[in-house]
């Protein structure tokens, strides 16, 4: 019985293993450098590898929805259920833009557009928190678009770093090439 669209219980540990890194190093790295979006870095380059280990339709939003849901079960950051958004929306998206991505293009430019993918639905997440609290529409506006360059700035850092490791983990054969 091996259905190639089921993932492995390894495949699944190694999904559970980068969620919880990354809810774990976002609440120790809670850095308060006065930028939003710098959790972007992290996210960006846990996404990407579990998508770059697995390379799969659906990695990355099982990433962030595992992500969410250990997030909002030990009360890391702020925002209450809002938590989960902020991880699952940037993964759907990464997933959906990654489908769209042909598979020829450079795996330099494929983590930086799915990293910004990632990025612009984050800061969907923060438009929506400040709709909520009753800001102005223009003033969400702009907040948004500094939303989004601040978090982009972080995102494709951290993309850029996912295609060494990646490189790295082939050159030791921890990468399966049957996929």
């Amino acid at each position: 019985m091996n259905n190639k669209r089921s993932l492995s219980l390894q495949d699944s540990l190694f999904v559970g293993f980068c969620a919880t890194l990354l809810v774990a190093l976002t609440g120790l790295l809670r850095l308060n450098i006065g930028l939003s979006g710098h959790t972007m870095f992290l996210t960006s380059f846990f996404y990407l590898i579990c998508y770059g280990v697995l390379g799969r339709f659906g990695s990355i939003t099982a990433c962030g929805a595992i992500a969410g849901f250990v997030a909002m079960a030990l009360g890391v950051g702020k925002g209450g259920p809002l938590i989960l958004l902020k991880f699952i929306l940037p993964a759907i998206s990464m997933d959906l833009v990654a489908l769209l991505l042909p598979l020829s293009m450079n795996i330099h430019w494929r983590c930086v557009i799915l990293g910004i993918s990632g990025c612009i639905a984050w800061a969907g997440k923060v438009a929506l928190a400040n709709m909520l609290a009753g800001m102005a529409l223009d003033v969400m506006f702009i907040q948004w678009g500094i939303s989004i360059l601040q978090g982009g700035f972080f995102a494709i850092l951290g993309a850029l770093l996912v295609p060494p490791v990646l490189a790295r983990l082939k050159a030791h054969d921890l990468l399966k090439t049957d996929r």
